[in-house]
């Protein structure tokens, strides 16, 4: 749900100034929380640590670490460039992400006149410095690439892996199997069910034992994800599911903030909402279960620790999001006025919620004056005359969804019947370096359309006015009174609204 998709993007000074008194009145509740929170995991992040690395067998290669969690999701915290082959480098990790799942990521040249080729491994990091020995090419070989002797996290957790891997592959199979059986009365599918207890039983009895083995390690908090919940066997395909959708949430302490600092966590509440997903045989239905899940996530992590509330609210919020459900939003208005929670999103709800109520069909588009590719001011309101449509698209060249979106929208909006009453204006927030590369890049395959670039991005009048915080959304504009007609999801929406 969250996942890979584009990021989110937020106005953090414009959104302090529309949440007003409500974020002055949570804000010392919020900060108490959060150093509360800080503490429980102040033993592992008391100091700064060290990734110190040993490179060999490339020319050269620029190392980077990125955080799986946190506010820089996949984004880079620290690097250090041009590390030839034979030198030994180090990388400082800041303690506001110990302890913590990392992507230690290698650009590297097999030969000095070669292009760079990226390799990555995956690292934990809880509260002892790192010694590594690399072969960038063979960056998740254990025979080219390994730890030093003493090191915990990663030797304890690829053990678990490997132990959990050969615990869970029956187990799992015949999990399946009973999921799809559809004869339940069955001597056959009666003596199956009690084998898959005993083996689950057995197995949860195995996982306790390892977690509480490593309790002192960050890994152990990544080993409760694999527990495997009560199923209630009898009864059709969908009750079986409804009945491991309602002990999903057994095996998880939520009262352990540590869980919030895994990538783990986010997969795992995919799974949960992926579960609904099969449930739903229409988009109607889908609008309908997935804010139901919401409410009783977050309704469970409520009565866990602040940190996981306050996590399973921004989850939400980024699904929400992302995938354009004001039902979802709604769901999360409660939560803001409960000072217990400590949402980092609480700013881009409150947007999003006076977005839902202020832009809707009927309403005149805001006006707006932004520069074309070569730098000439083109102003909304020149467009507002004749008949047809005028379409808005806010959108970014490094965004997986908008490039879903223009695969479709594109050869559509070309189409003689489509293009004689619809002009496309897209437009950009793209702001680093490299994402205005990528735009100009892309844009030369996308004529036809109106390009138009905000400089300040997210932050950007524009972006406030039609209260953008993700990418990509539609408008779609009556050209003759300049008021919103709609605002589609997709292609295939449009195209219905258009006729």
């Amino acid at each position: 749900m969250a996942g890979g998709s584009c990021r989110i993007r937020f106005n953090l000074s414009r959104l302090i100034h529309m949440a007003g008194s409500i974020f002055y009145k949570y804000l010392i509740y919020n900060v108490l929380l959060l150093i509360i929170g800080t503490l429980s995991i102040a033993d592992a992040a008391a100091r700064e640590l060290k990734i110190t690395f040993h490179i060999r067998g490339v020319a050269g290669t620029n190392v980077s670490l990125i955080p799986l969690s946190g506010p820089k999701l996949l984004k880079s915290i620290a690097e250090v460039k041009s590390v030839k082959s034979g030198q030994t480098a180090f990388l400082t990790v800041p303690d506001e992400y110990l302890p913590g799942e990392f992507i230690l990521r290698f650009d590297y040249k097999e030969k000095q006149e070669s292009t760079p080729y990226p390799s990555e491994k995956h690292i934990l990091i809880g509260s002892q410095s790192l010694e590594l020995w690399v072969h960038p090419m063979f960056a998740n070989n254990p025979d080219s690439t390994w730890f030093g002797k003493d090191e915990k996290e990663n030797t304890a957790f690829a053990l678990f892996t490997k132990e959990n891997s050969r615990q869970k592959e029956k187990i799992g199979l015949l999990q399946q199997f009973l999921m799809a059986y559809d004869d339940t009365g069955s001597d056959f599918y009666l003596e199956g069910i009690r084998e898959y207890e005993k083996r689950r039983v057995e197995y949860n009895k195995w996982l306790d034992a390892r977690t509480k083995e490593d309790k002192a390690l960050f890994a152990s908090s990544l080993y409760r994800f694999s527990y495997l919940p009560d199923i209630a066997w009898t009864g059709s395909e969908k009750e079986r599911l409804l009945s491991l959708i309602g002990h999903y949430f057994d095996g998880i302490d939520f009262n352990d903030p540590v869980i919030t600092r895994t990538s783990q966590l986010n997969e795992w509440m995919n799974g949960y909402v992926n579960l609904h997903g099969q449930m739903a045989t229409s988009m109607a239905l889908r609008d309908s279960l997935l804010p139901a899940a919401a409410r009783k996530a977050i309704e469970t992590a409520k009565a866990g620790h602040p940190q996981v509330y306050g996590w399973m609210v921004d989850y939400f919020y980024r699904g929400f999001e992302s995938n354009d459900l004001p039902q979802g939003m709604k769901v999360l208005e409660p939560y803001l006025n409960d000072p217990a929670c400590p949402t980092t999103k609480r700013m881009e709800i409150e947007r999003r919620l006076k977005g839902m109520e202020t832009l809707l069909p009927g309403v005149t588009a805001p006006d707006f004056v932004l520069n074309n590719r070569d730098n000439i001011p083109v102003r909304l309101s020149e467009f507002t005359k004749g008949t047809g449509y005028i379409l808005l698209l806010f959108w970014s060249a490094d965004c997986s969804h908008c490039a879903e979106t223009v695969k479709t929208l594109y050869p559509w909006s070309l189409k003689p019947e489509t293009s004689s009453k619809l002009e496309v204006i897209a437009i950009s927030l793209d702001e680093t370096e490299a994402e205005i590369t990528a735009w100009n890049n892309t844009i030369t395959g996308l004529q036809g359309w109106t390009h138009l670039r905000a400089k300040e991005g997210i932050n950007s009048k524009v972006a406030n006015d039609y209260f953008i915080l993700a990418t990509p959304v539609m408008i779609l504009i009556d050209r003759k009174t300049g008021k919103i007609k709609a605002l589609p999801g997709s292609t295939e929406e449009l195209n219905n609204i258009t006729g």
